[in-house]
């Protein structure tokens, strides 16, 4: 709806313009609102205007402004029409624009979808890799940041009408199954492995790798060990099928206390082969070199002098990491054909990234070009009760338990069926907008208590927010539908419809630089005004028609929160 009174100021200025509609609406976008203080509804940036070869540059562009403002004329949809600095205001006639507006939460899960702002995406098939922890260990908490923009991007990119594959690219393969294997055979217990597979896997890992350091022997024998991996040696491969069989299992547990799916489950193992295949494109290309230690590089120097070279191959023949991910890159795209790929890893790899989008385009894979590395920083001081966090599963069964605390202790606290799922969530909620407040390359300290405070901007505010919406819906459900707009002209009735307005810009921004911040820092500022509007504008004990106008309000903020909520991978309650 936003983009229908958009489409009305981009007709209107067409005309006056004499410019294509289409080239005008990125031009036009809603006016950010303050709780306090009245604002129009849109605003025309000269600036856009300007660089789109629209305007000239040489006049003064506040004189522009003013020009231009004179030749528009309100009308029956455009209400008022001012200029602002170096851009031109428009207020949408009151009555139609709330109408129109909440009218639309009867279809509320396509509110901001359809936008016309929206038809210059590219709605192809995406493929994001997110997740991706190695087998045999347990589901670190470094996984989690991985796991859950992973999954706001593979929901972001669905609702928007993309085909979305979402691939889990396990560590499956490399030395470090030598490493483990060979430990295995010293140190395994194949009871252990039955009763508690991945601790004792685990523990196994951790003492061959202490061992090894001191041990060359046992260095030798992992070594040997994953030859006989990548030769296809049966018992090998037994062990190894078996441990990642294992870990699969394990992991979609925790998953599913994330919210989180997996459309594929890949790994690097599947891709050794291919790798070998790499290495002889590389050398039928000329592009392969051998170094004096007899490792295999590729040159990426811009002067060809090796000062800046990717190891690709060891001296004993095995590959690389970034071997099998060139391999992987290139039977996706011909398994699946996607448009663009997303790779979800912390940004200590982005010199991995940056090696492998050079690689691909000099084997001839042009389509690295539509390859994206999305960084993340590190959490820090992520600690339970009983001191250092090492596992996810620790972290989700403390925010539940903290949450169960806090609900315990709260006098807002409604009886629930099932306590423990709702702290569940609401303890996950927390977890995600905590992770997602701030740009996502950027470290941050992890603190239990505030993330978990029922005020202030935290998950727990919004799942607060969307309960008490609930409630109030539900209170007051045997009101008629339909309303009259005219009884919504009190400025914190206005405000939130306002900054409905912008939910597909939004979006928009969002799939551009696949950030969540926006997104949460939408939601928790409609969150803070439907609070206002909460207290302003009562629904029970008013006039039966001021009444159902009010929860027509309520719900389309309850509609968006809900929707927005489950792009960034939490799930709304409706009781807390």
């Amino acid at each position: 709806m936003a983009c229908s009174f958009r489409r009305a100021i981009a007709a209107k200025l067409s005309r006056t313009l004499q410019q294509p509609e289409e080239l005008l609406l990125p031009a036009l976008s809603a006016v950010p609102v303050f709780r306090k203080q009245q604002t129009p509804d849109f605003k025309l940036s000269l600036s856009v205007l300007r660089l789109n070869g629209i305007l000239p540059t040489t006049a003064d562009i506040q004189l522009q402004t003013e020009d231009l403002t004179r030749q528009l004329k309100p009308d029956c949809v455009v209400q008022d029409i001012s200029a602002g600095s170096g851009a031109i205001n428009f207020t949408i006639n009151r009555k139609l624009f709330i109408q129109k507006l909440l009218e639309t939460f009867d279809n509320d899960a396509k509110f901001g979808l359809n936008s016309e702002l929206l038809n210059t995406l590219n709605r192809g098939t995406t493929l994001v890799e997110y997740s991706s922890p190695n087998i045999a260990k347990k589901f670190h908490a470094g996984h989690l940041r991985s796991t859950i923009i992973g999954n706001f991007i593979a929901n972001l990119k669905e609702a928007l009408g993309n085909k979305v594959i979402r691939m889990n690219y396990l560590g499956d393969w490399g030395m470090q199954f030598g490493l483990l294997g060979a430990g295995f055979t010293q140190f395994g217990s194949y009871s252990k492995l039955r009763d508690n597979p991945l601790q004792h896997l685990f523990e196994v890992y951790v003492q061959v790798n202490r061992e090894a350091e001191h041990n060359d022997n046992l260095r030798q024998e992992a070594r040997d060990f994953f030859r006989k991996l990548e030769e296809h040696n049966p018992e090998a491969v037994g062990l190894w099928q078996r441990f990642r069989d294992i870990t699969v299992e394990e992991y979609q547990h925790v998953y599913k206390r994330l919210g989180v799916r997996f459309d594929v489950y890949s790994g690097e193992s599947l891709h050794q082969s291919q790798a070998q295949e790499v290495v002889e494109q590389l050398q039928s290309r000329g592009l392969l070199k051998t170094t004096e230690k007899g490792t295999g590089v590729v040159d990426l120097s811009v002067s060809g002098d090796l000062s800046n070279v990717c190891t690709v191959l060891r001296s004993d023949g095995t590959t690389l990491y970034i071997t099998r991910d060139i391999a992987a890159a290139i039977d996706r795209k011909d398994r699946y054909k996607f448009t663009e790929m997303i790779y979800v890893t912390d940004k200590s790899q982005a010199n991995h990234f940056q090696q492998l989008f050079q690689i691909l385009p000099a084997l001839g894979h042009h389509w690295a070009e539509s390859c994206r590395h999305v960084p993340f920083g590190l959490v820090k001081g992520m600690k339970t009760r009983t001191g250092e966090v090492v596992f996810l599963e620790d972290v989700l069964d403390e925010a539940r338990t903290r949450m169960l605390l806090n609900m315990s202790q709260s006098k807002t606290t409604k009886e629930l069926e099932d306590p423990e799922d709702t702290a569940e969530k609401v303890g996950l909620s927390a977890l995600i907008v905590q992770d997602f407040k701030g740009p996502l390359q950027s470290d941050y300290s992890f603190d239990w208590d505030r993330i978990l405070q029922a005020q202030g901007d935290t998950g727990v505010f919004l799942q607060y927010t969307h309960a008490r919406l609930c409630s109030l819906l539900q209170k007051n459900e045997d009101l008629a539908a339909h309303f009259d707009p005219s009884l919504l002209n009190e400025p914190s009735a206005i405000t939130i419809v306002q900054h409905l307005l912008r939910y597909d810009e939004v979006l928009l921004q969002s799939s551009q630089d696949l950030q969540p911040k926006h997104l949460v820092n939408f939601l928790l500022k409609l969150c803070h005004l439907t609070a206002s509007a909460h207290r302003e504008l009562p629904v029970k004990g008013s006039p039966a028609e001021v009444a159902q106008a009010r929860r027509c309000l309520f719900r389309g903020s309850c509609s968006v929160l809900a929707n927005g909520m489950k792009l960034l991978g939490v799930t709304p309650v409706t009781k807390m």
